[in-house]
């Protein structure tokens, strides 16, 4: 069986990570999904604990007609030295034969390891990224056409669209976000 691993942060889970996540399972038979800096939340680039992202990509898969059979997240804090990554990853997932990512860090690393990587096809990057996203929640703009419905429903009953503004405008005005 061929397992893959796909990494992401999800502040929020988009439209662009739902297919993300698809096109991998199309190439595995099972994908674990690695909530990346699981340590962080309440900061301007990441503004939901690793528990409320969970939540969100469980949603929008179920909603989405993934199987949950077919996959697994696991929340992964930061370690203190890129070269640390990766072993820290090998600990906490078990073991993966193919890594998903778009990050150049991530490619790189994983590739040195000798794990095989494979880049994502975007959909239409420059619309769905998660800090487009926040920015247009920041800006009072459309940002659900972005995110899976599910997805808009969570973030507003976590209080995100509050958080993310506060946290927005706080550093806006040259105040500490993290």
């Amino acid at each position: 069986m061929r397992v893959g691993l796909f990494v992401g942060r999800f502040q929020p889970f988009h439209l662009g990570h739902l297919a993300a996540v698809k096109y991998a399972l199309k190439q595995v038979q099972y994908l674990y999904v690695v909530v990346g800096s699981a340590q962080r939340s309440h900061e301007r680039d990441n503004p939901f604990t690793a528990g409320e992202r969970i939540t969100m990509i469980k949603s929008a898969l179920d909603s989405n007609g993934v199987d949950p059979s077919k996959w697994m997240a696991i929340p992964i804090v930061d370690a203190d030295s890129h070269s640390l990554w990766v072993s820290s990853v090998e600990s906490m997932v078990p073991k993966f034969d193919i890594v998903f990512t778009n990050d150049a860090l991530t490619f790189l690393l994983f590739n040195e390891d000798g794990i095989e990587v494979k880049a994502v096809p975007y959909l239409n990057r420059r619309q769905y990224s998660a800090t487009n996203v926040r920015d247009r929640i920041l800006e009072r703009k459309d940002w659900e056409s972005l995110v899976p419905p599910q997805v808009a429903k969570l973030v507003k009953r976590f209080g995100g669209v509050q958080r993310v503004q506060a946290l927005m405008r706080k550093d806006l005005k040259g105040g500490e976000s993290g």
